[in-house]
């Protein structure tokens, strides 16, 4: 039978998220649930959904829906997931799934407890390109890897208004955008020995840039960086002994890579990338690994289980303690915090 969905929320990553989902085989879109009735009946009648819903508890009570798709603020991630699973459901959350490890594990232990699949939607662990990167290190292609690096700076339009400003919706550049580099030098070292990190925190408690350093045994190490306020570069690179492994902007959705390793010309001569083709909007990977693991009963998916998720926040728990020892300052050019 086919796994009916409910979308939860009708904003951008909605938008893009919907037409994947509508492509899956025994998969359907039931309803959407929107913070207004018309906001979701224009949704749902753009992407010809049946039923719209602007009460969250009545969505979840009604049976014709087995799964939702939360993409809505994170500070409401924890809440709205609580419930979604206390109803029965199973659950794919946008990332960050919440905002600590202990709300993470609590979502966890509830999926498990009502038997019910919950996954992070960290879709960059599902993407052709990522996963052959990774499948490159462990091959040893170039040699032990001993460094990652990795980047994610886009100033946010706005006047200091929006839920990326709010400290009641969850603003925080850690979370919206650093949780990438986080997850990929996880995916590489797994959790760190030590943690460095220093940044800018409005009085607001919002972080708004940071920079990182991730320290592992035998000096290996990972050099990250987020902004919200300021470009920083959108790439990545794994280096190894024997060569490194660029990925190229968008780097937690590309499906390229380029391999340095094996020669001198391979490292230096400007190697050709290797393309591999993107399905739909890049979310159709992970969406068939969801699918598979509902099918099967999993309340797990294994390429992105519950300690791999707990972990990496367990790691962004520190970065955030170490920028909350920080004195918290106004942006350069402005007279007040809030102000920017």
């Amino acid at each position: 039978m086919a796994v009916r969905w409910a979308v939860i929320g009708t904003g951008t990553i909605s938008q893009r998220f919907v037409p994947d989902l509508l492509s899956m085989p025994d998969t359907a879109v039931a309803a959407v649930f929107g913070r207004s009735r018309a906001r979701a009946d224009s949704f749902a009648a753009e992407h010809g959904i049946a039923a719209a819903f602007d009460d969250y508890d009545t969505l979840l009570a009604d049976p014709a829906i087995d799964a939702v798709y939360l993409a809505t603020p994170f500070a409401t991630h924890h809440r709205m997931a609580r419930a979604a699973l206390e109803a029965g459901k199973h659950v794919l959350v946008e990332k960050p799934i919440a905002r600590t490890a202990a709300e993470v594990a609590d979502l966890f232990a509830l999926a498990a407890e009502r038997g019910r699949f919950l996954m992070e939607a960290m879709w960059m662990k599902f993407n052709p390109g990522f996963r052959e990167v990774l499948r490159l290190v462990a091959e040893g292609r170039i040699g032990e890897p001993r460094s990652v690096r990795a980047g994610f700076g886009l100033p946010m339009p706005g006047d200091g208004t929006g839920s990326k400003w709010d400290p009641e919706r969850g603003g925080s550049t850690l979370l919206d955008q650093g949780i990438y580099p986080v997850t990929l030098a996880h995916a590489v070292f797994g959790p760190p020995e030590a943690v460095h990190a220093a940044g800018v925190v409005l009085a607001n408690g919002i972080d708004v840039a940071e920079h990182v350093t991730l320290e592992y045994t035998g000096g290996r190490y990972a050099h990250l960086a987020a902004s919200m306020v300021e470009f920083v570069e959108p790439s990545a690179a794994v280096n190894g002994t024997q060569g490194w492994i660029g990925i190229p902007p968008m780097f937690w959705a590309t499906t390229s890579y380029t391999l340095h390793a094996g020669s001198w010309q391979a490292m230096f001569g400007n190697p050709p990338p290797t393309e591999l083709p993107r399905e739909g909007n890049g979310f159709v990977p992970m969406l068939r690994a969801v699918s598979e693991a509902i099918e099967r009963g999993w309340p797990q998916h294994p390429d992105h289980d519950a300690a791999a998720t707990i972990e990496v926040f367990r790691t962004l728990d520190a970065i955030r303690a170490r920028l909350d020892g920080n004195s918290r300052q106004p942006l350069a050019g402005t007279d007040e915090p809030e102000a920017y």
